[in-house]
C-alpha cells in the first residue's frame, strides 16, 4: 500500500498549485504540492521533507483536510491533504522547483478547468467543503 500527502496552502481567497515537470504518468499537470511517504515516516515529516525538497520552503502543518485513494498502476494508494502554511509565498523570494516548473495561487473555483492530476480532483470536493469556499 503506498500513501502520499498533498498540501494545501490557503490564504486570502487562493490557493497555491504547481505545474510538474514533463515526465511520467503525471507530468505536465498541475497539482497540489506532496509526495509519497518514506518508510516510517509519518504525514507531518513527509510534509516538511517535501516542501523543503521541491519549494526550499518551510511550511507550518496545520490541520488534516481529507483522506482519499486512487488507484496508480493498478495498487490502490491513500492520499492524506493536510492544511499548510508556507514560510513566505514565493512572490519577492521566489522557491527553487526541483519538481515542477511553474507555481502559482489561484481561485480554488478554478482547478476543475485546469489540467489537473485525477488523484487531487478526486479529493477536490473535501478541500473546498473544508476550507468553506462557496
Amino acid at each position: 500500500m503506498s500513501r502520499s500527502i498533498a498540501c494545501i496552502a490557503y490564504e486570502n481567497g487562493k490557493i497555491f498549485i504547481a505545474k510538474r515537470i514533463d515526465k511520467g504518468d503525471m507530468g505536465n499537470r498541475w497539482e497540489f504540492p506532496g509526495g509519497k511517504l518514506e518508510e516510517g515516516e509519518d504525514c507531518e515529516t513527509a510534509i516538511k521533507r517535501e516542501m523543503l525538497e521541491e519549494f526550499n520552503v518551510e511550511v507550518e502543518v496545520l490541520e488534516p483536510i481529507t483522506t482519499g485513494t486512487f488507484e496508480h498502476k493498478g495498487k490502490l494508494c491513500y492520499l492524506d491533504a493536510y492544511r499548510i502554511k508556507l514560510a513566505h509565498d514565493g512572490s519577492e523570494t521566489p522557491f527553487v522547483l526541483t519538481e515542477h516548473t511553474d507555481y502559482k495561487w489561484i481561485d480554488p473555483k478554478e482547478i476543475p478547468s485546469l489540467f489537473f492530476v485525477d488523484s487531487d480532483l478526486k479529493i477536490y470536493p473535501d478541500v473546498i467543503k473544508k476550507l468553506n469556499i462557496n
